[in-house]
């Protein structure tokens, strides 16, 4: 019982759940008292590490898991490759570089972007994925709560955001000027990766300001890793049809 008090204390919760296990299991095998504690230790790291990555990835709001290894890179040109490659380093999250990624509905941008930040996650980084019509809507309810500066405090802390479906939706004057200023202050404090379907020069649609749009694309692009992954066919449109045949 003293045993269980202490490493409750101690936020031990292995121990406190498994200690007597690993004791039988140390009658039984005849381990010493180093390979006994060496063993503890290293169950209690590895429930750790298992809970700090469950509580990462329920933190970031993946809305669904995608990871690289079903990233299918041979559907884009070649050029691509080594990009690829470099980005899947993640230190451009280290380095406090944004990344673009634009292109066609189904052209993987999402799940590239998702994969990124879940392999963020295993690697002990704060990750925060939205789509941006609903960060426009949680900024607007902080606005009205007069708790954006503490909103603005939470999002600057992530290692990296996610910005998906930039383009989708057009904002009005107060949701632009909320949303630039949110940007404007996180760049350079983390990295933010925006996937889009609309190029640069089409961004005017989205905030309706010219000076606005020209101003949050120099900070935006600056420094950043541009992708245009847009593709004659979607992904979708491919699974779909191939679906569509293998249940005919």
């Amino acid at each position: 019982m003293e045993i269980e008090k202490m490493a409750f204390a101690l936020k031990l919760a292995y121990t406190r759940n498994n200690y007597q296990l690993l004791l039988d299991e140390t009658r039984h095998t005849n381990m010493s008292c180093s390979e006994f504690l060496s063993t503890l230790l290293e169950r209690e790291l590895e429930m750790r590490n298992e809970n700090g990555l469950r509580h990462r990835l329920r933190r970031a709001k993946f809305p669904i898991k995608k990871y690289l290894e079903d990233f299918d890179r041979s559907k884009y040109p070649k050029e691509f490759i080594n990009k690829f490659s470099e980005l899947e380093t993640l230190n451009f999250i280290d380095n406090k570089e944004n990344i673009i990624l634009i292109g066609t509905p189904g052209s993987g941008k999402t799940h590239y972007s998702t994969a990124l930040g879940i392999k963020a996650c295993m690697q002990g980084k704060s990750v925060l994925f939205t789509t941006v019509p609903n960060l426009i809507i949680e900024l607007k309810e902080a606005m009205s709560q007069n708790s954006l500066n503490v909103y603005r405090k939470k999002f600057e802390k992530y290692n990296l955001v996610i910005l998906d479906e930039l383009g989708y939706v057009s904002f009005d004057k107060i949701g632009c000027e909320i949303l630039f200023n949110l940007l404007s202050n996180r760049n350079d404090k983390g990295a933010i990766i925006i996937t889009t379907n609309l190029a640069f020069e089409r961004w005017n649609e989205i905030f309706k300001d010219i000076v606005l749009t020209g101003a949050i694309v120099d900070r935006l692009a600056y420094k950043a890793h541009i992708l245009d992954i847009s593709r004659e066919t979607s992904y979708r449109f491919e699974e779909s049809i191939s679906w569509l045949t293998t249940h005919k």
